[in-house]
């Protein structure tokens, strides 16, 4: 069995057996039910037009406002029908607009004149859209990062705990074992973004909500290979944190700097992502450049040249960490007699696999 073969055998194995836990399976479905929430609740608070009680020569205007008109006779009528709850506000003279316990903010919007408007930046993103799109990029990838590689390192640490790798290591190379964990996690972590992001775009389509879908769309496209190389960094970090130890009790302890690597880059790009500087910089660095660079491409403050600069450079960063992350895995896989530390890990020079 080669390299390629092995690493094929140790990620189908990976993945059948998430797919048969039922605590991933229920994790799924929360976040899709998350995803459907957030697209699909504000639609739903929001609620429909309100119904105005006005008498029928002042219908037309509320009409074409998108109001529900109730006709009347007369004020008194109109009244009636706002404390008898057949309408949320009424159309009196004055004219005066009737409200029950608030202020009828439509319809008030629809009887005034507004002034005319001149744009000087008309293509500017909403400020709450450019605060929420920035938060979901660096969400997504926080909580997936975080979730699936503390998963590696456990699957890592509980083949030494149970002395299996021994056998396992007979059997496949250990980097193919390396290999199989990390590409399982990535395609599982992959497919999980892919179905909330299947139900976000449904949440969407059905609410209205077409307009942000096509000004998200393209940075959601560069996200992928973004999200990609970035997991594939960090899972080699969890692998090497979770080679280190010996129990499933001292991963805390021995992720602490990887956890730390992912923290770090989801608070930058949330609290700094209106400071161009600030994400020109983030967008290069390996540990946020995930998040960063589709976040300027969403904002359209990164050229076209950029992503691919950015990418060029996270590939070189992802290969580097798993080279590193390969090296302490297998100088520490072996070892079961306590904790191992990342010198003596890397100075093992004995060949496991």
């Amino acid at each position: 069995m080669n390299t390629y073969q092995a690493t094929r055998l140790v990620a189908a194995r990976e993945i059948r057996v998430k797919l048969r836990d039922k605590t991933f399976l229920y994790g799924t479905l929360v976040f899709l039910l998350i995803a459907i929430a957030s697209t699909v609740l504000p639609a739903m608070l929001q609620g429909g037009p309100s119904t105005v009680a006005a008498p029928a020569a002042a219908a037309g205007p509320l009409r074409a406002a998108g109001l529900d008109v109730l006709v009347v006779a007369d004020d008194a009528a109109a009244e009636r029908a706002v404390r008898d709850g057949d309408a949320d506000a009424a159309l009196v003279a004055g004219p005066t607009v009737l409200g029950d316990q608030r202020a009828p903010d439509d319809v008030v919007q629809a009887l005034s004149v507004a002034p005319q408007v001149r744009l000087l930046d008309p293509d500017a993103v909403d400020p709450v859209t450019a605060y929420l799109v920035p938060f979901a990029f660096a969400f997504v990838f926080f909580i997936m990062s975080q979730t699936f590689g503390i998963q590696v390192a456990q699957s890592v640490t509980e083949e030494k705990q149970t002395r299996i790798v021994e056998i396992l290591v007979a059997a496949v190379p250990v980097r193919a074992l390396l290999a199989g964990k990390i590409v399982a996690a990535g395609a599982l972590a992959l497919g999980q973004v892919a179905l909330i992001a299947v139900a976000a775009v449904t949440g969407l389509r059905l609410t209205g909500g077409g307009d942000l879908l096509d000004l998200v769309a393209p940075a959601l496209g560069w996200f992928v290979p973004f999200f990609l190389l970035g997991f594939l960094l960090l899972a080699a970090m969890w692998a090497a944190a979770g080679a280190l130890v010996n129990r499933q009790e001292d991963i805390a302890g021995a992720s602490t700097p990887v956890q730390l690597a992912v923290m770090a880059p989801f608070f930058a790009v949330v609290f700094l992502n209106d400071n161009g500087t600030a994400m020109r910089i983030l967008s290069y660095l390996p540990l946020s450049a995930p998040t960063a660079m589709p976040v300027r491409l969403f904002t359209g403050d990164a050229a076209t040249w950029e992503p691919f600069v950015a990418l060029a450079l996270l590939l070189v960063a992802a290969a580097g960490f798993l080279a590193a992350g390969a090296r302490i895995y297998q100088g520490s896989l072996l070892r079961t007699n306590g904790r191992t530390s990342v010198r003596a890990a890397w100075r093992q020079r004995e060949t496991v696999g």
